[in-house]
């Protein structure tokens, strides 16, 4: 048994250091471990979150294994979430158009359906919005566009490798640790991101993951209902890793913006309840719920929140400094209808085409 399995099932759960992960990379990059042995590391990490000198062990030795990502991260933002919690429709990817119609530059990050019924990049192909295979290409459409989907690329090799080895069985269902730290395996070029975190459990440990990260600003998002986003209808507190105090946004009553965050003021509990941001039902199209909440035809709660997520990520990006100002900004975008015509010129754009048409053959 390799030793990194030793430390992690052992009744002490010793710290695992980035020497020892690096080991278990290289074997299982050479195909050197025993069966059974990725099974049983993914079982033990998704049963208990490693402590924190293990996880941060565990994320540079994976760093240490790609090439540096050399790109520009001036006002760039991402908003990416945990997974878990309940359903709810494509928050952050709306989020993320909307964020970028009104001047955040977004390198939007995500993947494949896990814990929901159609994952960001489900909802691209549906769109027929491909996501980018290099840095190069992401860069491009971040120039012209003011946003971007990067694939699997930005992600350790290492994650593909640990799926195949322990097929048959699927990864969604051994896999919950790699969903929880997703946020932190992308390699991305930006200079803040908002990370909702479905499982308060987590916080305390990916706050001192988030507080060893000096590249970005980092924000882990919470709020009672377990959502991974930001929810205008309760109240939200946001864990920075500058040191700062948490941020917290009060429930958003309809028609109102949050007051200041930490002063206490706006409403205490917010309207709308959270069947409002469900996900699509039986015979419901995704692509027309979709662009209908950023049409500003979606329920009430939806725009107010997809907003506040919005204007979190022109906050953190530095490109707005106050909340109310952020948020009206974020509804103007969407009710005027520049973030449904941005998602209209990435549809036609050809590049684009091209990439969705391929992914779907």
């Amino acid at each position: 048994m390799h030793e990194v399995l030793r430390a992690l099932i052992g009744r002490d759960r010793a710290v695992v250091d980035q020497e020892m992960w690096g080991s278990f990379w290289d074997q299982l990059r050479d195909g050197a471990l025993r069966s059974g042995e990725t099974v049983a590391l993914l079982s033990s990490l998704s049963t208990r979150m490693p402590d924190r000198d293990t996880l941060v062990a565990m994320l540079r030795s994976l760093d240490e294994r790609r090439p540096a990502v050399a790109a520009r991260l001036d006002r760039t933002a991402n908003i990416v979430g945990t997974g878990g919690g309940p359903a709810t429709f494509n928050i952050s990817t709306a989020a993320a158009f909307v964020a970028a119609a009104l001047g955040v530059r977004i390198v939007k990050t995500g993947s494949r359906a896990y814990t929901s019924t159609c994952g960001s990049h489900d909802l691209l192909d549906r769109l027929g919005i491909g996501t980018t295979t290099s840095y190069e290409q992401t860069d491009a459409l971040l120039e012209r566009f003011g946003i971007a989907f990067p694939g699997n690329f930005v992600y350790p090799r290492e994650v593909a490798l640990l799926a195949r080895s322990i097929v048959p069985m699927d990864l969604r269902m051994i896999g919950g640790f790699i969903n929880s730290v997703g946020p932190f395996l992308a390699a991305v070029p930006v200079s803040a991101q908002l990370v909702g975190v479905s499982d308060h459990s987590l916080l305390p440990t990916l706050g001192q993951v988030a507080a060893s990260v000096a590249d970005r600003r980092i924000w882990l998002c919470s709020n009672e209902l377990g959502v991974d986003e930001l929810v205008s209808s309760v109240d939200n507190v946001v864990l920075t890793n500058d040191g700062t105090d948490a941020i917290r946004l009060r429930a958003q009553a309809a028609g109102t913006v949050p007051g200041t965050p930490g002063s206490g003021s706006g409403s205490a509990t917010g309207t709308g309840s959270i069947a409002e941001l469900r996900p699509t039902g039986a015979g419901e199209d995704v692509v027309d719920h979709f662009l209908a909440v950023l049409s500003g035809d979606g329920t009430a709660l939806a725009t107010r929140t997809v907003c506040l997520n919005a204007a979190a990520l022109a906050v953190a990006s530095g490109l707005i400094d106050g909340w109310p100002e952020a948020i009206r900004a974020a509804d103007d975008a969407l009710r005027s209808g520049a973030a449904r015509d941005l998602v209209d010129r990435l549809r036609a754009h050809p590049a684009r085409r091209a990439v969705a048409t391929a992914r779907a053959r």
